[in-house]
């Protein structure tokens, strides 16, 4: 597979010079580990197992630490959480900078673990599967649409005309995903990827989290809560469906969330007149695994199917978070409803701006598809609200009104 520059290159050089450990999470094979090794080809790299103890690591980890000096690379760290005291106690013995670079998949306890054990001493990057500036173009932080509109939204538009040279189609790329492991595959191969992709993941991750006696209802858990990506989450629902509590649904969609399968946008709310709907709204982490999980065998199948626009608006809420782990700070992400039916499906807020963005399975879109933009700056006439944006399938992108801007979804 040939490797493809990574929107996280940067800052994690800069934050190699300012902390003695940097540590990435994401999900298995979102290209944690061939991005380090991309970065720094000279350090030796460990990859942990959960069964095998190579090196002895959990029964010696001190020993382990004495035998290989930094720095280096230690790959799926939440297997040997025993070697974080020893980390700890190592890094206290030097200034320099760049000792360790870590990789997990899991954030459960090994975050907790790491917070605790290794304070001020490490800097946590998220990596998410690639967007499509990652998988077809190259992304330039300087350039990107999304990072200049939330730089400056009055002018980030100004002469954009340029799209990116891509191969698939916009439903071949949600039908694809964004898992580096894909890019090289032909069509027919992926439902073997994302088959040992959704195996390993509920034998090696899942077994070793929950103590799940019935893995086959999980699995029947992880499809039916692909089917629900972008819905706000009803646990009591999810329950029923499998003949499961609410509170195990809950505790699943938590698993799911903690091994960075699944994200929740959190309804906004302040002190509005309108009732609000508070539940928090679920994006899986990839379409690509989310047509699997639906059987969904082909782009021209996604292109019929009724799922096709919540897909669209997961694809699209990951490329925008992929976009952010550019920024030394990760913006807080919303959505926004009434009880009457207004809606905001992304809602990004940072410096105490907040950015309205609209999601629309449409080639073209007009003042009817801002309804929810504007009902949400009437409510919220005090609030710091930046020109809205609708992303959507066209080609050009241009003034829906002088608050808000169409933007085609593959703009550089």
């Amino acid at each position: 597979m040939n490797y493809k520059k990574r929107i996280n290159e940067d800052l994690i050089r800069d934050f190699s010079k300012l902390f003695k450990i940097i540590f990435l999470v994401g999900a298995r094979q979102v290209g944690k580990s061939s991005l380090l090794a991309h970065l720094f080809p000279q350090y030796k790299a460990f990859v942990f197992d959960p069964i095998q103890d190579l090196y002895n690591v959990r029964k010696n980890p001190d020993l382990f630490l004495g035998d290989f000096k930094p720095p280096i690379i230690l790959d799926e760290i939440q297997f040997v959480p025993e070697l974080l005291p020893s980390l700890k106690r190592q890094v206290d013995l030097s200034d320099d900078k760049g000792q360790y670079f870590l990789t997990g998949s899991q954030q459960l306890s090994i975050l907790k673990s790491v917070s605790e054990s290794l304070a001020g001493r490490v800097v946590i990057i998220p990596v998410f599967p690639m967007t499509p500036h990652e998988m077809y173009a190259t992304f330039n932080k300087e350039e990107n649409w999304f990072l200049q509109y939330l730089k400056n939204p009055d002018t980030f538009f100004n002469d954009r005309s340029t799209k990116i040279n891509i191969a698939p189609t916009r439903i071949e790329a949600i039908w694809r995903g964004g898992m580096p492991g894909t890019m090289d595959l032909p069509n027919n191969a992926l439902t073997a990827y994302f088959s040992s992709y959704v195996q390993t993941y509920v034998e090696r991750d899942v077994r070793l989290l929950e103590n799940i006696e019935d893995l086959s209802k999980f699995g029947r858990f992880i499809a039916l809560v692909a089917s629900l990506t972008s819905q706000e989450i009803n646990y009591s629902q999810l329950g029923r469906e499998l003949g499961i509590s609410p509170k195990t649904a809950e505790r699943w969609l938590r698993l799911l969330m903690h091994t960075y399968q699944w994200s929740e946008l959190q309804p906004f709310h302040m002190n509005a007149i309108k009732r609000l709907s508070l539940k928090p709204k679920g994006i899986i982490a990839d379409t690509g695994l989310a047509c699997y999980l639906q059987r969904i065998s082909s782009p021209e199948a996604l292109a019929a199917s009724p799922m096709q626009g919540a897909f669209f608006e997961s694809y699209c809420f990951n490329m925008i978070k992929g976009f952010c782990t550019a920024l030394h700070m990760m913006p807080n992400f919303y959505h926004w409803r009434t009880l009457a039916g207004a809606e905001v499906d992304i809602i990004v807020e940072i410096d105490g701006i907040f950015y309205p963005i609209e999601v629309k399975t449409a080639t073209t879109v007009s003042k009817n598809d801002i309804r929810g933009i504007t009902a949400f700056k009437e409510t919220y006439p005090k609030l710091r609200i930046a020109k809205g944006v609708v992303i959507y399938a066209g080609d050009e992108c241009y003034h829906i009104t002088k608050d808000t801007i169409a933007v085609p979804w593959n703009l550089q």
